[in-house]
């Protein structure tokens, strides 16, 4: 673990503050839970994800959808890309989501693009796919998404019901 050199104060309420170049970094937006650790004398802060709760299921339902469409399928959280299955599976897993994926992501709507078409998935990359995206939401909130992405211009009916399907099954089963 590396230092940063920020030194913070505790105050009277046993709170810190995490300086802004730091949340930016990781990406910490203002409401967002974080989980603590403890180990000897040190504390350790991580974002929180209730996807993570998901991830076996996650993982069996993109290999599932795979087999039934035979397109690359993902299952992001709010930062990453935490499932995946197909041909793409090593190029995006446990990469961060791009901005526009989060833009999709704030204005919970569901995008298909039949044809291929230009995108950024991760990082800076623009790409050309054909795909579906649907936002995973739970209690009103969009937490993660589902993508259904093919190389080629194949995406159908089939692949838009299956990634709806996905993300309200996601949603349902990690609000109960």
């Amino acid at each position: 673990m590396k230092s940063t050199g920020v030194v913070r104060r505790v105050d009277d309420l046993g709170r810190i503050v995490i300086p802004k170049e730091i949340r930016r970094t990781l990406r910490i937006r203002d409401g967002e839970s974080l989980e603590i650790f403890v180990d000897r004398e040190m504390i350790a802060l991580k974002k929180f994800s209730t996807m993570t709760d998901m991830d076996e299921i996650s993982k069996q339902l993109v290999d599932i959808v795979n087999s039934v469409t035979n397109q690359n399928v993902f299952i992001t959280d709010r930062d990453n890309f935490i499932a995946g299955s197909g041909s793409l599976r090593k190029k995006y897993l446990n990469k961060s989501i791009s901005k526009s994926l989060e833009l999709i992501m704030k204005e919970r709507k569901t995008i298909v693009e039949h044809s291929l078409h230009s995108i950024e998935l991760s990082g800076s990359v623009v790409e050309e796919y054909a795909y579906v995206i649907c936002p995973v939401i739970m209690s009103g909130d969009a937490i993660g998404l589902v993508l259904i992405v093919s190389e080629n211009s194949n995406i159908g009916q089939v692949e838009e019901k299956m990634a709806d399907v996905v993300s309200k099954f996601l949603g349902k089963h990690i609000e109960e």
